[in-house]
Formats: structure tokens, sequence, C-alpha cells
């Protein structure tokens, strides 16, 4: 009879355990949720318990007790210990960021400044303005928050010092003719200024704007190089002038020289055949003088006679031949 009245009591405590176990539960289940929530929404609760959201391109640097612990870069929802234990601050690493040297870009900045910025030094002691746009972005979160205390400032001194450096190592000809290489000598010293610095930064560019003389001696100097380029445009006028007057020069000293070979040739061969022609002649003269005497004499007849005029006059007429117009008759027949 007694141990039927405990069993309603009995079931009575299991089911209130229970239920305060479902609570519990229900509580925990709760608070997880909401932490959940806390983190995906932004509510400043949620960086006490840990919970912080990264999107592309951002980068968390986790801080224990204040020293650095690890970088974090993976998306989504992230967890650490909760604060003060540890902290985090979120880096953007994908926004591209400008610095502009001497270029007019807002109304803050004055001509002085404008001026100051984009007036350089060039190797031959010339003064050229040489505005400049820098391109940058984070390449390490930690380095660029805590490795340069003022990191833009920073930033604009090393770019200055980059790029007039390599100006005043050229000449004023070669900076205003030859931006590019200006450009790529700018952006690799200015990159190993700030690697030395550690200041996690990563150079992207360095756009070089129109390079031009100061305004006071601009128009001296437009002429000088127009100057310059009328005295070049003469110079590759007389080159192709000496190029086409040249090589015919040459081929009529070839052709002049080969035609006085030749000619030199052919008289040697000439004297030599005329020379062994009167030796043979002389050998056979002195075989048969008389001979030799006639046929010379025939052979010069032969040769003469063709071309002077012939009057064969018969023995006995030589009287009547002052009397006879001779010459005219026999040039007057065909």
């Amino acid at each position: 009879m007694a141990s039927d009245e405990e069993d309603p009591s009995v079931d009575a405590r299991v089911n209130r355990s229970v239920r305060q176990l479902l609570k519990i539960i229900l509580l925990v289940l709760v608070l997880v949720a909401a932490s959940a929530g806390w983190a995906y929404s932004g509510f400043p609760g949620a960086n006490y318990l840990g919970f912080y959201q990264l999107e592309p391109g951002q980068a968390a640097i986790v801080l224990r007790l204040g020293a650095y612990e690890r970088t974090e870069s993976r998306k989504g929802l992230r967890w650490h210990l909760p604060s003060p234990f540890e902290t985090h601050e979120i880096v953007n690493v994908s926004e591209i960021m400008r610095l502009e040297f001497g270029v007019r870009g807002g109304e803050a900045e004055t001509d002085d400044r404008l001026k100051h910025e984009s007036s350089m030094q060039t190797g031959d002691n010339n003064i050229v303005d040489l505005g400049f746009v820098l391109q940058y972005r984070v390449s390490d979160a930690f380095e660029s928050r805590y490795g340069v205390a003022e990191i833009v400032a920073t930033l604009r001194d090393a770019a200055q010092a980059a790029v007039r450096e390599v100006v005043g190592a050229m000449t004023i000809d070669s900076v205003i003719t030859n931006r590019g290489e200006v450009q790529i000598k700018s952006e690799r010293l200015l990159q190993d200024i700030v690697d030395s610095y550690a200041m996690g930064v990563e150079v992207m560019e360095i756009e070089m704007q129109q390079a031009q003389p100061p305004a006071e001696v601009r128009a001296a100097f437009d002429d000088v190089v127009a100057a310059d380029q009328d005295a070049e445009l003469i110079i590759n006028q007389a080159k192709a002038y000496e190029n086409e007057v040249l090589p015919r020069a040459r081929a009529e000293a070839i052709e002049l020289t080969e035609s006085a070979q030749a000619y030199r040739d052919s008289k040697i061969a000439e004297s030599r055949g005329e020379a062994e022609r009167f030796t043979a002649l002389l050998a056979a003269y002195q075989a048969a003088p008389e001979v030799t005497r006639k046929r010379l004499y025939l052979e010069t007849m032969e040769a003469v006679l063709p071309n002077v005029e012939k009057i064969i006059v018969e023995p006995g007429a030589a009287s009547i031949l002052p009397h006879l117009s001779l010459g005219d008759a026999t040039r007057s027949q065909p």
C-alpha cells in the first residue's frame, strides 16, 4: 500500500528532471543560434564571442593577448578565442590604391605642392616637371598594419625618392622621350625600398605623366628640340644622299678600273704581238734580204694605195699632165 503511494512522486521527479534537461539543451541551442546570427549580421556582441565574417579579398590579423598569432584569409565565418584573450583586425588585401604625385587630383592640392612634387633634377643638371601616379595593394596584412606606423606617408616619401633617383641618373632628353624606362626602373627600386622597410605592400604600377621642362624655359627648350629635329632631318637626308651616291660612284670606279685593266691587257698583248712579228720579220730578212725587202714594199703599198687618189700615166705622156684637170675629173667620177 505504501509503495503504491510513492510511485507517483518518483515519476514526477523524473519528469521534472527531463524537463530541466530539455530546457538546458534548448537554451544552449538558442545561444549557439544567436551567436551564429550575430556573426553573420555583424552585431557588435559577436566580436566578444570570437566570431567574425571574412569577405573575398579580406584578411584578418589575429592577436592573442596583444601579440601576433596568425593571419586568416579564407573567406566565410571564422572564430577565435573570445575577447580579451584574442582579438582580430580585418584588412582589405585586394583593393588597388592610388597615390598621386604632381597631378591635380583634388581641390585641396595647391600649386606649390604640385610643383614641389613634380620638379626633379636630371643627371645633366636640368629641371624637368614629371608627375606620376602610384598604384599599389597590400601583400602582407600584418606588415602593412604593424610594420610601419605611417604607411601612406612613408610610401609617398619612398616613391618620390625612387623616381627622383632614377631621373637623377638620366639626361633630360632621355626622361622626356623614354618615360617607359623611368617607369620600369622606378617600380623596381620602389619595390626594393618597401621590401626593406617590411611594409607589406606590392607595387603594381608607377604611371608616368607627361614630362616637360619648367614653364619658364619651355619655349626655349622647344626651340632647342626643334633645332635638334631639324639637324637630325638634315643628317638623315645627307645619309640618304650618301647611300645613293656612294654605291653608284663605287660601281663607276669598279667599271673604270676594269676597263683600264682590259685596255692595259689588250695593249700589252698587241705590243707583244708586234714585237713577235718584228722578230719573225727580222729572221726572214736575215734569211732572204731582197725578197723580204720587196715583200715589205708591196705590202706597204697595198696598205697605202687604197687610201690615196691614184693616177696612172703612160710613158711619154708626162708633158701634157699640167694641162689636164685630173684631180677634178677623178673626183667627179662616181
